[in-house]
């Protein structure tokens, strides 16, 4: 895949632009802030674009805000975010994103390999990945709790691993147990939060939204 990495440390970008090359991958461009890379990517749409949080000039939330642009302008390139914070407000918008090939992880994920590498290739496909972390931190914020009551510790299992971007079937194999039944899971979660089949928006967003305690749309 072609990747454009936009990352102010000089020592992580290289390492990423190593680690990506052995992997097979071809990195179009490596740069240091938001800027350079709103325009590497309209000069030659990548893949995918691997961007940290907090870059220069103010070192706040310009590679966030600079995603979310990327996902309006370019909507097929994937976006991956790295972080070593969340910031809740993109983070809930980039995870309810229901177009996906999209993913936040904090920079300690980066230091598991296989897990970074697999959580390219999900967002690359079109899926979702999201750190166990992220999710965490954003549930501790939510204030919509109460609908979450009604689920079995097992059904929250299932909805918190759906919340990091796993399809049924890797919902499976994390829980191991059969898809059949995490598909009765799902089936469950939806009668239990009350979102019956409608059209305009997918169930599975929504009750993510519920779930992060997130207004829904």
């Amino acid at each position: 895949m072609r990747v454009i990495l936009a990352e102010d440390s000089t020592l992580l970008r290289e390492g990423l632009v190593r680690l990506l090359a052995e992997e097979g991958h071809e990195v179009a461009a490596a740069v240091g802030d938001a800027a350079a890379l709103l325009e590497a990517v309209a000069d030659d749409p990548p893949d995918v674009v691997v961007v940290d949080v907090r870059m220069p000039p103010t070192h706040t939330d310009e590679g966030l805000r600079a995603a979310l642009d990327i996902r309006r302008r370019w909507p097929d390139v994937g976006v991956l975010v790295l972080s070593q914070y969340v910031e809740r407000r993109y983070a809930t918008e980039l995870l309810t994103d229901a177009a996906g090939g999209v993913g936040y992880l904090l920079k300690d994920r980066v230091a598991q390999v296989d897990e970074f590498l697999d959580a390219l290739d999900r967002v690359a496909a079109g899926g979702a990945a999201f750190d166990p972390e992220v999710v965490r931190r954003l549930l501790a914020h939510g204030t919509a709790a109460d609908p979450l009551s009604r689920l079995t510790p097992r059904e929250r299992d299932v909805l918190d691993h759906m919340a990091q971007g796993h399809t049924n079937a890797s919902v499976a194999a994390h829980l191991h147990i059969s898809q059949s039944a995490v598909e009765k899971h799902v089936n469950a979660i939806f009668d239990k939060l009350d979102l019956p089949p409608a059209a305009g928006y997918s169930r599975r967003v929504l009750a993510v939204l519920r779930y992060l305690g997130s207004p829904e749309p």
